[in-house]
């Protein structure tokens, strides 16, 4: 919808994160992403009869340490339940979820998309679920294959109010949310690969204080980019069928990357239609003061935490701060740049953002690498720039120099000696240069005295020039200055 819609929108997101854990959630098999099909499944994930689950206790913390992290509220006492319903892929009939009790109410989340004011996002609940199999559509003909070993893995369903109002809300809250996740180490957020999902229920209405529409579920959004473009086509797809009289259903609707697309999946169920009731074979949930208090101790500093810490200790903007705090590895890379120290200086932490963003994300970026596979080290780019800082070299010379430190991984002063770029800070040697240039442009240096100071720049480049641009560039105005000066 454009901005003069007479239409406002309304988004809640239920986001899956499947859980970092060494083991399924009742029975001992791993949770490898990219094994072989069917390798990694037992009697007890394959749901033959007789078997009985025992709860990876893993999966609680990591499941609590979450809902701390969002301020939520931790109920003492939780319940597994069943949800009953039939796919290919989920071998049991049933999932084994939480319901009525869940282990996780009423947390929060911030956001603050660009140009946009900070705001509040509440979460409904987080509850503790066991995953489905993958249904494969490839290799025979009008048929298709089921593999299990996704099947047991432990999820946590992340299920936020609908106080989203725009796909850039939606999609700030995703990144936000995968960032916390990735800090708390509970969830890779691979969205790619599944252990991230996430379906979109949108609504439609004529203004802010209307009541809601009737929402449609969307599935299937592999990525933020795709959330956010599910949505939008969704919203003005209910706008039309509102403008031309007819009624929005309440649906589950799968999303097509490729046409840009939502289509009709299944009517959407209620939670009668799953016959929930309590998991027979699970005791209840119950956590002790305690421990709960062991994991709060224990949490890491979280992203909005370390961002405000870098805007008061950095003197960092709210972007910058923003951007390298948003990933956890970036965030520990950079704070391993300022912390190399020589001499007692340190680099500085302004400069050292512009750096990691700059150059070493942007040359990332070009190169299809990873942050983890680059070839610059964190203390190493701390030397460069600390070789700046003290007049080794320029700010122009390092660019030179970054570029033969990612080529080659050699230390700085190494290829800056190889180079012979070590820059000239020897007064008597700019100021003999410096005499010349003045000597040879007679012309210029009158013009300059009487008052055509533009002229200034010619004098600096024809220095740089004769220095092959290793002259101090501090050192050449302020001489230059002088000299000219009379």
């Amino acid at each position: 919808m454009n901005q003069e819609s007479a239409y406002s929108m309304v988004i809640g997101l239920e986001v899956h994160a499947q859980m970092l854990t060494q083991s399924k959630i009742f029975c001992g098999c791993p949770t490898q992403f990219g094994a072989a099909p069917n390798t990694q499944v037992c009697p007890v994930c394959a749901a033959f009869p007789g078997v009985l689950p025992v709860l990876n206790h893993q999966a609680v913390e990591m499941a609590l340490r979450t809902g701390l992290a969002i301020n939520g509220h931790i109920n003492r006492t939780s319940e597994f339940s069943r949800k009953n319903y039939f796919y290919p892929d989920l071998p049991a009939g049933f999932q084994i979820t939480q319901y009525e009790h869940p282990i996780v109410e009423a947390g929060e989340l911030f956001i603050e998309p660009e140009g946009q004011p900070r705001r509040r996002i509440g979460i409904t609940r987080i509850h503790i679920e066991v995953d489905a199999g993958k249904s494969l559509h490839e290799g025979i003909p009008g048929a298709s294959w089921v593999d299990l070993n996704r099947t047991g893995t432990p999820l946590m369903e992340i299920v936020s109010e609908p106080d989203l109002r725009t796909p850039e809300e939606a999609g700030e809250y995703l990144k936000n949310l995968r960032s916390l996740l990735r800090y708390l180490g509970v969830c890779d957020g691979n969205m790619e690969q599944g252990s991230l999902r996430c379906d979109a229920n949108v609504s439609v209405r004529t203004n802010e204080s209307a009541p809601f529409g009737t929402r449609c579920e969307l599935k299937n959004l592999n990525s933020i980019r795709n959330v956010m473009r599910a949505i939008v086509y969704e919203a003005e797809r209910q706008v039309g069928l509102i403008e031309n009289g007819e009624k929005v259903v309440q649906e589950t609707r799968l999303w097509d990357p490729d046409k840009g697309v939502t289509r009709s999946m299944r009517g959407k169920e209620d939670a009668h239609d799953y016959r929930y009731f309590p998991e027979p074979d699970l005791p209840l949930l119950v956590l002790t003061e305690a421990r709960i208090d062991k994991a709060r101790a224990a949490l890491p500093e979280l992203p909005e935490a370390k961002r405000l810490r870098y805007m008061q200790q950095f003197g960092l903007s709210s972007y910058d701060a923003s951007v390298l705090t948003a990933d956890k590895d970036l965030a520990t890379y950079f704070e391993a740049v300022i912390d190399m120290e020589e001499k007692g200086v340190r680099p500085e932490a302004k400069s050292a953002a512009n750096w990691v963003q700059v150059e070493l994300l942007g040359r990332l970026n070009r190169e299809g690498h990873e942050l983890s596979a680059s070839p610059v080290p964190p203390q190493r780019l701390g030397k460069l720039l600390l070789l700046v800082q003290n007049g080794t070299i320029s700010g122009k010379m390092a660019k030179e120099v970054f570029q033969a430190m990612f080529e080659s991984g050699q230390e700085p002063e190494g290829i800056i000696e190889a180079r012979g770029l070590k820059q000239v800070s020897d007064t008597g040697t700019i100021e003999g240069e410096i005499r010349k240039i003045l000597d040879a442009n007679p012309a210029e240096v009158e013009q300059y005295r009487q008052g055509k100071t533009k002229v200034f720049g010619f004098f600096v480049g024809q220095v740089m020039k004769a220095t092959r641009g290793q002259a101090n560039p501090q050192m050449v105005n302020d001489l230059l200055k002088q000299m000219l000066a009379g």
